[in-house]
C-alpha cells in the first residue's frame, strides 16, 4: 500500500518509495510495479501525474483524479508557483548555504528521446542548498584518512532532467548512492559498511496553490525507513 500524504476530490499525493518508477518506461522493460497503476488500484480512480520524481528518488509525489485539473497543475509548475524543498546526504562538506547557478544540457535518453534534437543549448538551472548537519567517518579514501558528508537540503528554482543529482557533481559535493553522477567509491562505503543501496535524496516538502481553490497546500513527506537508519549511523555534528 502506498502511503498517501494528502487527497481531496481533485489531487493525490503519495510518498513515492525509493525505486519505484511512476509510469511505464522502455528505459526499465523489466519492471512490472508502477506508481500511476498502484495508486489507481489502491484509490479505485484514475490519476494523472502532475511532476515526475526520478526511479531512485523517493519522496512527495502529486497526481491528478481528472484530465483538466491536471492541466491545471501542471500550469501551476511551469509558471513557477510551486516550492519544492528536498533532503539529501552528499560527499564532503558543503558551505553552510549558497546557491548553483549552472546551466544544463538536456540529457536525452537513447529510446526515449530518439527524435529529440541533441545541439539544443545549455538551459538556465537554478539550485539553492543548506547545510543541516555534517559527519565525519573513519573510512579513507584517496587523499584522506576519513570521509566527510553532509546532510543538506536543496531547493531548486527551476525543473532541469536530473537538475538536483547534476548540480551537486558540479560543486564537488555529489549525492550519496547516485550511481550515474555520484562517487562509487563512496557508494560503496555506503553499500559495504552501511548495508545502503539507494539514492540519498528525498522529496519532502511540496507547497503550491490549489488549482481548483487557489488555497495554499503545503504537503511533508518523512523520511523513509532507510534514510533514517543510514543518518542514524553516522557521526552527525551540527554546524557551528
Amino acid at each position: 500500500m502506498l502511503e498517501i500524504l494528502y487527497q481531496d476530490e481533485h489531487l493525490v499525493a503519495i510518498n513515492k518509495p525509493a525505486g519505484l518508477l511512476v509510469h511505464r518506461s522502455n528505459i526499465d522493460r523489466h519492471e512490472t510495479r508502477f506508481a500511476v497503476q498502484l495508486l489507481r488500484d489502491q484509490i479505485g480512480r484514475h490519476v494523472f501525474p502532475v511532476h515526475r520524481l526520478d526511479k531512485p528518488t523517493s519522496g512527495v509525489l502529486l497526481f491528478a483524479l481528472n484530465a483538466d485539473v491536471a492541466r491545471q497543475m501542471m500550469a501551476v509548475f511551469i509558471n513557477g508557483h510551486v516550492h519544492k524543498r528536498y533532503l539529501a546526504i552528499v560527499r564532503g562538506y558543503v558551505g553552510l548555504q549558497g546557491s548553483i547557478d549552472y546551466p544544463l544540457h538536456e540529457t536525452l535518453d537513447r529510446m526515449t528521446d530518439r527524435q529529440a534534437a541533441e545541439d539544443k543549448p545549455a538551459q538556465a538551472a537554478l539550485t539553492h542548498f543548506k547545510c543541516l548537519a555534517k559527519a565525519e567517518m573513519p573510512f579513507a579514501t584517496k587523499r584522506h584518512s576519513t570521509s566527510r558528508y553532509s546532510f543538506i537540503e536543496l531547493v531548486p528554482e527551476t525543473g532541469r532532467k536530473h537538475q538536483l543529482r547534476r548540480h551537486m557533481k558540479h560543486i564537488f559535493h555529489p549525492i550519496v548512492g547516485d550511481t550515474t553522477h555520484g562517487d562509487g567509491k563512496h557508494n560503496a562505503f555506503f553499500r559495504t559498511y552501511l548495508g545502503s543501496n539507494q539514492l540519498l535524496l528525498t522529496a519532502s516538502d511540496l507547497q503550491f496553490p490549489h488549482p481548483v481553490s487557489e488555497a495554499l497546500v503545503s504537503i511533508h513527506s518523512p523520511l523513509d525507513a532507510e534514510f533514517v537508519r543510514v543518518i542514524e549511523q553516522l557521526n552527525w555534528q551540527a554546524n557551528d
